[in-house]
C-alpha cells in the first residue's frame, strides 16, 4: 500500500513540474518543429557586399511609439534618412552588421504559439493591432539594390540560461527560435558617421583665439569682456596682456588640444536652406528670412546690426599652419536623450535630464597672413573650402563634456609662475 502510495505521489509530482515548465519556459514543441533546425534564416543571402540599406526599428514604451534608425546607400553617398540624411561612413560598419546576420541559424525552435512572443519580446514594434507596450522587439531589415529584401527579422530577448543567445522571429511567421547572434546592431548615432569633426592635426596649430562677450539679445549689442590670443612660437606658447609674472599653462593647453583633435558630436540639426547657402558662397545674394533668424537664435546664435555672428556662450577661434581657420560658436543647451538629442525629435526633449548637451556652430575660412610657407597655403586654402561646405548645412550637438574642455577662459590658461 505504501509503494503505491509513493508512486501516486511521484506521479503527481512529475505532473506538476511539466504543467509548471509548459507555463513558463516560452515551449511549444511539434513533430515538424525541427524539420528547418539548423537552417540558415536568409539562405539566398551571400554576400554582405550585397547590403544597401538597413533600417533598425526600435519601440519606447514610456511613449507608445516606434522610433526608425536607418543608413542607406543613395545617389553616390551613404545617408542616414532617419537624421535628416546626415552623410555617413557606413560601408565597412554595415558590411560587417550584413555577415553576421548572414551567419545566424535556427538553433533551437522554441515556441509557434503567438501567446509566448510578448515573453520572449518578439512582438513587432510596428505591428499597430497588438496593444500591449511590453515585449516589442528590435526590428531590423537589411536591402540590396532596388530595395529587394534580403533580411528581415526581430530581435528578442536574452535567452536565459545560454550565453550568447536570443529570441528571434520572422515578422510574417508565428515561430520563435533561440538564436546565437554575435552582431553588434547599433542604432547609436555616432556610430554611424565620421566622427573626426574638424580634421585638425593638434601639431599644426599654431594660434587659438578665445573670445569672451555676452549679447544684448534686444539691442543685438555686444559686450567684449576678454579676447585671448594664444600663439605658438619656438615651441612656447604666449598669451596677450600676460604680465611679467604670468606665463600659459602648457598642461592646459595640451587639453585644450586634444579636445579639439577628439571633438566628437552626439546629434546634428540642419540650417536653414537660406543660411546654409550663404554661408557656401558668402558673396552670393541669400536673403535670410525672420523664420531663419529664429532658428539661429533658437539655438543661441544672433546676428548682430551689422550682419556679424555671434552666440550666447562665446567663441573659440582655431588657426593652423596651413591658413586654415575654424570658428566654433557656442549656443543654447540641449537636453533630453536618445533621437531627441541625436536628431531633434520630438520625444525626449525638455528641460531636464542628465544628458545636458549643446549647440555648436562651425565655419572655415582662409588665413593667408598665417600661411607658414606657400605650398601648405595653396592646402590650405582647398581644405579651408572643403571645411566650410561641410559645415554649412548642419547645426552640431556636443556633449557638455566637450563643451567644458574647450570653453575656457584667460584664468583656466594663464597662470601665475613660481616666485
Amino acid at each position: 500500500m505504501n509503494e503505491n502510495k509513493k508512486t501516486i505521489g511521484f506521479v503527481a509530482v512529475a505532473v506538476v513540474l511539466v504543467i509548471l515548465a509548459f507555463i513558463f519556459s516560452p515551449k511549444k514543441i511539434t513533430p515538424d518543429a525541427f524539420l528547418d533546425q539548423g537552417e540558415a534564416f536568409f539562405p539566398d543571402f551571400t554576400d554582405p557586399n550585397q547590403a544597401t540599406t538597413m533600417e533598425v526599428v526600435t519601440f519606447d514604451k514610456e511613449t507608445g511609439s516606434a522610433y526608425p534608425f536607418k543608413v542607406t546607400f543613395e545617389g553616390g553617398k551613404w545617408l542616414i534618412p532617419s537624421h535628416h540624411n546626415y552623410p555617413a561612413d557606413a560601408k565597412d560598419r554595415l558590411a560587417q552588421t550584413a555577415a553576421g546576420v548572414i551567419d545566424i541559424k535556427k538553433d533551437d525552435f522554441r515556441t509557434d504559439d503567438v501567446a509566448d512572443h510578448e515573453l520572449c519580446g518578439v512582438i513587432d514594434p510596428l505591428d499597430e493591432t497588438v496593444t500591449t507596450l511590453t515585449g516589442r522587439g528590435k526590428r531590423v531589415t537589411i536591402k540590396g539594390q532596388n530595395d529587394v529584401i534580403l533580411a528581415d527579422f526581430i530581435i528578442g530577448n536574452k535567452v536565459e540560461g545560454r550565453d550568447g543567445f536570443r529570441f528571434v522571429r520572422l515578422p510574417d511567421q508565428k515561430r520563435v527560435y533561440a538564436v546565437r547572434m554575435n552582431i553588434d546592431i547599433s542604432t547609436k548615432f555616432s556610430d554611424w558617421i565620421d566622427t573626426d569633426l574638424l580634421k585638425i592635426n593638434k601639431n599644426d596649430v599654431n594660434k587659438i583665439v578665445l573670445k569672451d562677450y555676452s549679447i544684448d539679445e534686444r539691442s543685438m549689442s555686444v559686450d567684449l569682456r576678454d579676447n585671448l590670443e594664444l600663439t605658438l612660437k619656438d615651441s612656447v606658447w604666449k598669451a596677450n596682456n600676460m604680465k611679467k609674472n604670468e606665463t600659459v599653462d602648457t598642461l592646459m593647453m595640451k587639453e585644450l588640444l586634444a579636445a579639439l583633435d577628439n571633438l566628437n558630436i552626439v546629434g546634428i540639426r540642419p540650417k536653414p536652406e537660406n543660411l546654409a547657402r550663404s554661408l557656401v558662397n558668402p558673396e552670393g545674394k541669400q536673403s535670410i528670412t525672420m523664420q531663419d533668424q529664429m532658428s539661429l537664435q533658437n539655438k543661441g546664435f544672433f546676428f548682430t546690426r551689422q550682419g556679424q555672428l555671434y552666440s550666447n556662450e562665446g567663441e573659440l577661434q582655431v588657426y593652423t599652419k596651413q591658413g586654415v581657420v575654424y570658428y566654433l560658436r557656442f549656443g543654447e543647451v540641449v537636453f533630453g536623450s536618445g533621437l531627441a538629442v541625436s536628431a531633434g525629435t520630438e520625444s525626449g526633449q525638455g528641460k531636464s535630464g542628465s544628458a545636458e548637451n549643446r549647440y555648436l556652430f562651425i565655419s572655415a575660412d582662409f588665413d593667408k597672413n598665417n600661411v607658414t610657407s606657400d605650398k601648405t597655403g595653396e592646402t590650405g586654402q582647398n581644405t579651408a573650402n572643403e571645411a566650410n561646405a561641410r559645415f554649412a548645412e548642419w547645426f552640431y550637438v556636443i556633449p557638455s563634456t566637450s563643451f567644458e574642455k574647450l570653453h575656457l577662459s584667460r584664468r583656466d590658461l594663464v597662470v601665475k609662475t613660481e616666485a
